[in-house]
């Protein structure tokens, strides 16, 4: 009977610590899947509404910025691989706006997993990011794809049909972002 009661009390904890991992509310998405069309508060800053396209007001989905390429970067503010990772996402976004044929065809966001937006806002400023950055501080879009690890990149395609297709998708450094921006390029058939 003690072997019982222990055996049920050992997967009883299994199961409450180890509940997340094996029922996540949503799946990773892979290459070639459709990706979910997330909704995101529109900012307050109209620069970063202008350099998306957009003119409504309270929210949007992904699939309302102007743009055939959507980089995705999840990340948060505390880990210390988004703050050391910083630096080369800011380089991207530089090469992509100086690109005059690319600019208006490929663009970025941030999605601060769990991050507040005074957390959003600490960590613009700290490490001057110039693209729109956005809080999912109830982790609703996290789990939704798949409660990825930090930094996570997600590159997406516009569809005809507005749906978005997943064409890249990276874990952790993007390491050289020339490099990267060129593995994308040809992804999307930019190049």
């Amino acid at each position: 009977m003690k072997k019982a009661i222990l055996f049920f009390s050992f997967v009883l904890i299994f199961f409450l610590v180890f509940h997340n991992f094996l029922y996540a509310s949503g799946k990773t998405p892979l290459k070639g899947d459709v990706f979910p069309d997330i909704t995101l508060t529109v900012s307050e800053k109209t620069l970063e509404n202008d350099y998306l396209g957009l003119t409504a007001k309270g929210s949007f989905r992904i699939s309302g910025i102007k743009a055939e390429v959507l980089i995705i970067e999840i990340y948060s503010m505390y880990c210390p691989y988004c703050q050391k990772e910083a630096p080369s996402v800011n380089e991207l976004y530089q090469i992509i706006s100086k690109s005059e044929d690319i600019k208006n065809k490929v663009k970025i966001i941030g999605i601060g997993a769990g991050n507040t937006p005074f957390e959003i806002d600490v960590f613009r400023n700290q490490y001057t990011i110039q693209f729109p950055l956005f809080s999912d501080e109830t982790f609703k879009i996290h789990k939704a794809i798949g409660e990825v690890r930090t930094p996570y990149f997600f590159v997406v395609k516009k569809n005809p049909d507005g749906s978005n297709t997943l064409i890249y998708s990276k874990v952790g450094s993007i390491q050289d972002p020339g490099q990267f921006l060129d593995i994308i390029l040809k992804e999307a058939g930019l190049r």
